[in-house]
């Protein structure tokens, strides 16, 4: 019985990584929607080796290894793509866009990097509408304490999930995290402009994202970009999805303890 020759299917190189011990963590956390930036040394190291290889290969399940200006990766799939993707709530890209301001903030190199929990909800507040705000805990908000109560609280889980999405690590336990450059997802429109602050600040002030599209039966959500390519717009739908995260992590419970990001 003859042999296959394994390199008339699959490249010699490509083969190297799926077999390495890096591969099937790295792959399920892509999957899963995880950014891969700087901070994970081993995972970025091997997708710098094997970005090539590895694009061709997730092209076989319609989706785009996308390595972005600021170097980290990420997996974006196609609607055609056989894996799963789902859209992030309003508050979440609303918090992802004010940590994306923080990270271009002069007060970053004054804190070392490290933020609290307390110091993004003052963030937040200071630079959004807080009556628009308070729409996100219910639309019978007052902006009472208690409903700043619920809003905080809201904001905590969009930190634990876009920590999932890699655009936040924690430091130690008392609620503190430093912010990853994988939160420049969150400013991709802003990327050329004389100021990059000045033009975040503008979108969070206009209420960036705009909702574009709304399923039945669930929250709204939001494009990552404040501008619609109306000549292509089955194309932007696909990368209103630009941040991906599996459906099962995005309605697990958070069962996690009080202060953690």
């Amino acid at each position: 019985m003859s042999l296959t020759n394994i390199e008339d299917f699959m490249p010699e190189k490509l083969a190297q990584a799926i077999a390495n011990p890096l591969f099937p963590e790295l792959d399920s956390l892509l999957r899963a929607g995880r950014h891969i930036s700087t901070d994970d040394l081993d995972n970025h190291g091997f997708l710098i080796e094997f970005d090539s290889e590895l694009a061709l290969f997730y092209q076989r399940y319609h989706a785009e290894l996308v390595k972005a200006p600021e170097g980290f990766f990420y997996l974006r799939p196609r609607s055609t793509s056989l894996i799963s993707r789902s859209v992030l709530a309003e508050i979440d890209m609303l918090v992802g866009k004010v940590l994306c301001f923080l990270y271009l903030s002069p007060e970053r190199l004054a804190h070392e990097g490290i933020f609290t929990n307390q110091e993004l909800f003052d963030e937040l507040i200071a630079l959004s509408d807080e009556k628009k705000l308070m729409k996100l805990v219910t639309n019978r908000a007052t902006g009472s304490d208690l409903d700043r109560e619920k809003l905080y609280d809201k904001v905590k889980t969009s930190l634990r999930r876009l920590r999932r999405l890699g655009m936040v690590l924690p430091v130690g336990e008392n609620g503190k995290f430093r912010i990853s450059e994988a939160v420049f997802r969150f400013g991709a429109d802003v990327r050329v402009g004389d100021d990059v602050r000045d033009a975040q600040l503008r979108l969070i002030r206009d209420g960036e994202a705009v909702v574009v599209h709304q399923q039945p039966h669930s929250q709204s959500t939001l494009n990552l970009n404040n501008e619609l390519d109306t000549e292509s717009e089955n194309t932007e739908q696909e990368d209103q999805l630009d941040l991906l995260e599996q459906s099962n992590y995005l309605t697990e419970k958070d069962n996690v303890v009080e202060g953690e990001v």
